[in-house]
């Protein structure tokens, strides 16, 4: 565990698996175990059983617990077909394929058989309604209304998966403060309400002084979050290091990292080799610019780079569950958060006053991480 500004951030990078410091199963897993009165979890994906346990203890110490998941991760990869065996009719086939497990590896079996524990244990669960993705990770714990001493909130990249927490590289952040606990609550409850999508987020993002390090929550679309990562980066000085899985020439982002590089700053990031090697990415225009791009070689063990992360000079970080895509930014329900603050002088509303060491600690952690996994990588070409 790494952590900050006074103990009330902490941040991870997983899996130990890939060379990353943390497990970040165990990390949810203690997350939720810390739960005294009530979790509340908006994840896109739960097939994790650790953490399935973990919740479902929670829900028999008497926690209240509701969650929303992301249907699309509930349903069959494709509707079964009725083969009729030697000895049995029509009939007897039918029921056989309708009530058997779905075989195959795109199977969400795993998914079905967590959903149905939770419900039997009296766990508040509903689907998302939103037509495009519901892209949230995150867990309010023992905050509804009011602030207790284990009031908390996770978020970052990381679904709830043995995936995305043994194979893919992924990030998750626990925030101890009222404030930040406040923006997701109430996220939550839009969410929980059936509200989905643009129009939903309210007021203008506030920026909280969190332990010296300034920090604002964002959730897309209505934030907007593609124009604040550009409005961070076009504070650089003398470099942006990022981390990322998917990376689309429809995103902004990519020109506003060209036209630092034009003006002298070192750009230079990691992305999944999946993605970063499709026609539609940002990568073939980043390399002409010279900006250097290192993709994990593909091994054993290794799934995906799965990070929506970036480091700005010592001062800035963002993260959280945003990709750098037109969709993540105009139609999904994301989030992301920015860490700090390159001015010294920060007043009180925009999250002052600012601790330069504070957060030159946290961007040093983030940077560190995308640095190794550059090291460990491969240089792109075109």
């Amino acid at each position: 565990m790494a952590s900050f500004a006074g103990g009330k951030i902490e941040a991870y990078a997983g899996p130990a698996e890939l060379g990353a410091p943390d497990d970040l199963e165990a990390v949810i897993v203690e997350f939720v175990h810390g739960a005294r009165q009530s979790l509340d979890i908006a994840i896109q994906e739960l097939d994790s059983e650790p953490i399935a346990q973990a919740v479902l203890d929670a829900r028999f110490r008497g926690v209240s617990v509701r969650m929303v998941l992301e249907q699309d991760y509930l349903l069959t990869a494709k509707v079964p077909k009725i083969v009729v065996r030697e000895g049995e009719d029509e009939a007897a086939a039918r029921r056989r394929v309708q009530w058997s497990d779905e075989p195959g590896a795109r199977s969400l079996e795993a998914n079905r058989r967590i959903l149905a524990a939770l419900l039997r244990c009296g766990v508040d669960v509903k689907a998302d309604y939103n037509p495009a993705i519901f892209h949230q990770k995150f867990i309010v714990r023992d905050f509804r209304e009011k602030a207790t001493p284990t009031s908390a909130i996770l978020s970052g990249s990381a679904n709830f998966t043995g995936t995305d927490c043994h194979r893919n590289l992924n990030h998750v952040v626990i925030f101890h403060d009222v404030s930040v606990c406040r923006e997701y609550a109430g996220e939550f409850e839009r969410i929980r309400a059936g509200r989905f999508g643009r129009g939903e987020h309210g007021k203008v993002p506030a920026a909280y002084n969190v332990g010296g390090v300034p920090v604002k929550v964002l959730f897309a679309p209505d934030h907007a979050p593609e124009l604040e990562i550009m409005k961070q980066m076009l504070k650089a000085r003398r470099q942006v290091d990022f981390a990322i899985f998917t990376f689309a020439g429809s995103s902004g982002i990519d020109d506003a990292m060209i036209a630092l590089a034009e003006a002298g700053r070192t750009v230079s990031g990691a992305m999944d080799p999946g993605q970063g090697a499709q026609k539609w990415a940002a990568t073939h225009d980043l390399d002409r610019a010279r900006i250097e791009i290192f993709f994990p070689k593909r091994a054993p063990g290794f799934g995906k780079l799965h990070h929506k992360l970036m480091v700005i000079d010592d001062s800035v970080v963002i993260a959280g569950s945003f990709n750098y895509t037109a969709p993540a930014n105009n139609y999904n329900d994301e989030n992301i958060f920015v860490l700090g603050s390159p001015y010294p002088d920060l007043p009180r509303r925009e999250g002052g006053p600012r601790d330069a060491e504070a957060c030159a600690a946290l961007a040093g952690f983030f940077r560190q991480e995308i640095r190794r996994i550059q090291g460990a990588g491969e240089r792109f070409t075109a």
